[in-house]
């Protein structure tokens, strides 16, 4: 199926607000200061335009007018290559991108795995919370170093990274505060901040016709 791309200069985003990846799609966004034009979805009524674009029905889709951007990773590069006020990917670039691709790939599967756990009887809870901390002990080990995961700054790992580690808290937070303070204590600096607070905004569906949304012209002064 071809790509139908907009004849006009403002991108297109769709999203849905609880998903993990459109959350931080929206996150870099946001922290540059892009304004886009974004149509809220919901995933069990997927509106024509975005299966015209992206027939897999995923979210987030950045439509440009030369391209369309499919994958959240994608559109982050994209945005901060755009502007980057906040100095979020200037440094250590490709071990950034390498720490947040094994997240996406090796650690999100375990995640659903934990966070849906009477789906998966094979293991129990416990079981699939375990393999999660291979990959969140090492975060862990960082922040006890440092404000965040790349320095004493905000980096794009931090923006990539912390809406799955927030799933991982909410399956059972108490045990999460324990066992990983610093990356708890991290995660509440994220969710208590003005960025979280930017990109959670509850919009009106799109659903084919419905509302369309200005989104990301936020002028952050700060994102945590």
């Amino acid at each position: 199926m071809s790509q139908s791309l907009l004849p006009m200069p403002q991108a297109l985003l769709y999203s849905f607000r609880r998903c993990p990846y459109a959350m931080r799609a929206r996150a870099a966004i946001a922290s540059a200061g892009i304004e886009v034009r974004l149509r809220e979805v919901m995933l069990k009524r997927k509106p024509t335009q975005l299966l015209a674009i992206n027939p897999k029905g995923t979210v987030p889709v950045l439509q440009l007018e030369d391209k369309v951007l499919t994958e959240s990773l994608d559109i982050m590069v994209w945005a901060l290559g755009q502007r980057d006020p906040h100095h979020l990917f200037v440094k250590d670039q490709e071990p950034q991108l390498q720490l947040i691709r094994q997240m996406d790939k090796e650690f999100k599967p375990w995640l659903d795995k934990y966070k849906y756990a009477d789906r998966y009887p094979q293991h129990g809870a416990d079981h699939y919370r375990s393999q999660c901390l291979e990959f969140l002990a090492p975060l862990e080990l960082r922040l006890a170093k440092q404000a965040f995961l790349y320095g004493p700054t905000p980096s794009l790992a931090d923006l990539a990274v912390f809406p799955f580690v927030r799933q991982f808290a909410m399956v059972d937070n108490n045990w999460f505060e324990a066992a990983l303070p610093g990356l708890a204590a991290w995660l509440t600096s994220w969710l208590q901040g003005p960025l979280f607070s930017a990109i959670m905004t509850q919009y009106v569906e799109f659903a084919d016709r419905g509302a369309e949304h200005s989104f990301g012209d936020c002028q952050l002064s700060r994102l945590v």
